[in-house]
């Protein structure tokens, strides 16, 4: 029976992380609730095992649909495989509470950005960019971005929909298509990791892992539906979420 409430809570993740990110809002604290008597490395092992398939299947479902420019992504790719391995090898090492204010502080100004320009990201307006300036946003973004979710995580589909709209000029829909690609890329590199340690707990990753995959397939057919209007709406809503989860996490329970 907690497996199928933990399943639940997949879905339920997997449908907002494929509109905008943030599903690891709801499925990380979900194992935690669920399977305490699992150790840290297990659940995140267990945990990415989902967020991976799950970001696989709305990854296909975008592609399908939307136009991506590989050659303009693939920097930006491998940048975000280099930087989300060496993440997850630096994650105990690193106290991660040392970085939650910054991480607040930027959602914050993601936040405030995105409401004052009330037409960020409605019109798909690809930037004329020099080859320096593309290649250093583009392997800036995966190089940080990767790195972030291979150490810490949370907001990275948020960080990722608000580059690609602000350094590239693109709409939400195309943002949200290649951050899914990116943030595909960086749950593959950590899972790698976590499976050559054998920390992934299989009879429970692999349901809640089939539930965000259905999940994800649900989400991606809304967001490709409703267009950019409504992803901007979404995500303003989840990084407010974000905001307050975080917030609440680091200043009010600890």
């Amino acid at each position: 029976m907690l497996l199928f409430y933990l399943c639940c809570f997949g879905l339920l993740a997997g449908f907002i992380d494929a509109i905008v990110g943030g599903g690891g809002l709801i499925q990380l604290p979900a194992y935690f609730i669920f399977f305490p008597q699992l150790s840290l490395v297990q659940t995140l092992a267990s945990n990415k095992t989902g967020s991976f398939l799950g970001t696989l299947v709305a990854t296909l479902r975008f592609i399908k649909r939307v136009t991506i420019d590989w050659k303009h992504l693939m920097p930006a790719i491998i940048a975000a495989f280099a930087g989300a391995f060496s993440g997850a090898l630096m994650v105990s090492y690193i106290h991660k509470e040392q970085f939650m204010p910054f991480i607040i502080c930027s959602l914050v100004i993601v936040l405030a950005y995105t409401v004052f320009r009330k037409n960020l990201g409605l019109h798909h307006n690809v930037k004329k960019l020099t080859a320096t300036r593309y290649y250093l946003y583009a392997i800036g973004t995966g190089g940080l971005i990767g790195l972030y979710d291979g150490m810490i995580g949370p907001g990275i589909g948020s960080f990722l929909i608000f580059a690609f709209i602000v350094l590239f000029g693109y709409d939400f829909l195309h943002a949200s298509a290649n951050g899914k690609i990116i943030n595909c890329v960086t749950n593959f590199s950590a899972l790698i990791f976590f499976f050559v340690k054998g920390a992934i707990v299989w009879h429970i990753a692999l349901p809640v892992a089939a539930a965000n995959m259905l999940g994800n397939y649900m989400g991606s057919h809304v967001a490709l539906k409703k267009g950019s209007g409504f992803i901007r709406v979404f995500f303003i809503l989840i990084v407010l979420a974000l905001i307050i989860k975080l917030g609440w996490d680091y200043w009010v329970k600890r």
